[in-house]
């Protein structure tokens, strides 16, 4: 359900949420007490587009985890995680990035995301997202978290050519 239209051109930053958003929101303990979660890994194209046209996206997570860092490394992008307060988190970002408020686009999917998508000015979320992200997310995906949110953002959203800007 869209509720609003978002250009990519209005876009200084994409910032992700990791639980439930980059993931399906489980985690998997093992006996070691290590902790596995599942990714998409179609959002990998998708992180790849935004450093190709120099959007810059960044993960924010409350949690501080070995596997938001593994991830984080792996799509090539930077992490702050362990964050208590994600507005003062993201205005900290805005402010050492010299970017607008206004042209962040925050995706996020519970209710610790509600006050950051608040102060940006563009909010996304997965379709498995608490009601109260929903009502105020600017736009829900068809997917689910962890099941392509990212590529979909690109592809469905943003409406860019991932074989345009990644193969020409």
């Amino acid at each position: 359900m869209d509720k609003r239209i978002i250009l990519l051109k209005n876009i200084e930053v994409f910032v992700f949420d990791f639980d439930g958003v980059l993931t399906n929101n489980q985690v998997h303990i093992g006996q070691d007490g290590q902790e596995l979660v599942s990714c998409s890994r179609s959002d990998g194209l998708a992180f790849d587009v935004f450093r190709k046209l120099k959007k810059p996206a960044l993960i924010l997570s409350t949690e501080k985890n070995l596997v938001v860092a593994a991830r984080s490394k792996k799509l090539k992008i930077p992490c702050i995680q362990g964050v208590n307060d994600k507005v003062e988190a993201i205005k900290n970002y805005a402010i050492n990035g010299k970017y607008n408020l206004e042209k962040i686009l925050f995706v996020g999917n519970d209710l610790n995301d509600f006050k950051a998508m608040k102060i940006c000015g563009y909010s996304v979320c997965p379709s498995d997202s608490h009601y109260k992200i929903k009502q105020i997310a600017d736009i829900v995906l068809e997917s689910k978290g962890g099941e392509g949110v990212v590529r979909e953002l690109v592809e469905n959203i943003l409406e860019i050519d991932l074989l345009e800007v990644l193969y020409n």
